[in-house]
């Protein structure tokens, strides 16, 4: 074989498990026949981020370019490439490919692939690293990029292609997504805030459930949740027992479940899309007098995100978000740990993000 020829690129990355992002400067690929080139204008921050840049899941390989809710405008596409031109408004989520020949792949849950690639820190085809969205342009097979639709801003858009899906695609599988449905929405954050407008906008009683009353207003006034439960309040939380169809639990610190499966109605369902780095404590009494389940899931399928793309632009639906410069991404970090942010960190990359010296 030939030298495998290369496009010089630049970043941010993280070099250890101190969770500190640097300037990297690092090749991507040269765009293959099935590929797309887009220069990258957005990086949204996800939690996943801040897990993986300090190896909280203990797999993650240094030097890594986080971020995976990445949007751009396509600026070249491989000879073979039918689905984007340059100059279309696109995307790229968690994944860049799959196996495409096992049941999830052929069932249209990439995600769910034994051998799905992440889009930062997982080995290539190649034997190359992935690098994500912190970073100046990417590089994608056209099978794993997300068409963003023309009404929809960029910046406040870059989110859905994780938090969107997340919350999107375990409410769709579950029949949630519905006019009579009431659906409980654990944790206003990143993904709570988002589970609480797709759930309006397809006719979901919606219900917030935080463990203060400061986003009381926030959750009903602005986002337009219906009901708003304080889960440390024992009282209130008897008023809504035995109402919600279904739970999305978003929250990613250490929580009691007990008081959660109290809100379900018999054959209701916790849907875990948070992830604690810590095991939770799982009490099977409840699950079994109440023929209830505990179910986990994560982003969905290419299909899926698309699908959920195209309703938000339907419904005009983006995440809420504080654009950040890229010098500022150490701080929003610490902030994200602290959950001090409403609701998305996004990096205004193409305006703020430098070549390293």
């Amino acid at each position: 074989m030939g030298e495998v020829v290369k496009k010089e690129a630049y970043g941010l990355a993280v070099k250890d498990e101190s969770g500190v992002l640097s300037p990297f400067s690092f090749s991507r690929r040269e765009t293959g026949e099935k590929d797309v080139r887009f220069k990258v204008l957005f990086c949204g921050i996800c939690h996943t981020d801040l897990s993986m840049a300090k190896n909280e899941w203990g797999f993650t390989t240094y030097p890594l370019v986080p971020g995976h809710e990445i949007v751009g405008v396509v600026t070249e596409v491989g000879a073979k490439v039918t689905k984007f031109n340059a100059g279309d408004k696109v995307g790229v989520g968690y994944m860049v490919s799959s196996c495409r020949s096992c049941q999830t792949c052929t069932d249209d849950q990439e995600n769910y692939c034994p051998k799905m690639i992440l889009t930062s820190g997982a080995k290539y085809y190649d034997e190359t690293i992935t690098y994500g969205g912190y970073s100046d342009h990417m590089v994608c097979e056209e099978d794993y990029i997300i068409r963003i639709p023309e009404n929809l801003p960029l910046d406040a858009t870059a989110p859905l292609l994780c938090a969107g899906t997340t919350v999107y695609s375990p409410m769709k599988y579950h029949g949630l997504l519905k006019p009579g449905m009431h659906v409980g929405v654990v944790g206003l954050g990143g993904l709570g805030h988002v589970a609480v407008k797709f759930a309006k906008a397809m006719g979901t009683k919606v219900t917030v459930i935080s463990t203060s009353d400061r986003k009381r207003d926030e959750a009903t006034t602005r986002l337009g949740a219906d009901l708003f439960l304080v889960s440390r309040d024992p009282e209130l939380m008897k008023t809504a027992m035995g109402t919600m169809d279904g739970i999305i639990d978003t929250v990613s610190a250490t929580h009691p479940l007990l008081p959660l499966f109290d809100l379900l109605k018999y054959n209701g369902k916790l849907i875990l899309v948070g992830a604690p780095d810590k095991p939770l404590e799982l009490p099977v009494l409840p699950l079994i007098l109440g023929k209830k389940m505990v179910v986990g899931s994560m982003v969905g399928g290419i299909k899926e995100t698309q699908e959920m793309m195209d309703l938000a632009g339907k419904h005009n639906i983006t995440a809420d978000i504080e654009l950040i410069s890229a010098d500022y991404v150490n701080t929003a970090m610490e902030r994200l740990e602290k959950a001090d942010v409403r609701y998305r960190f996004v990096i205004d990359v193409a305006n703020t993000l430098k070549p390293t010296p």
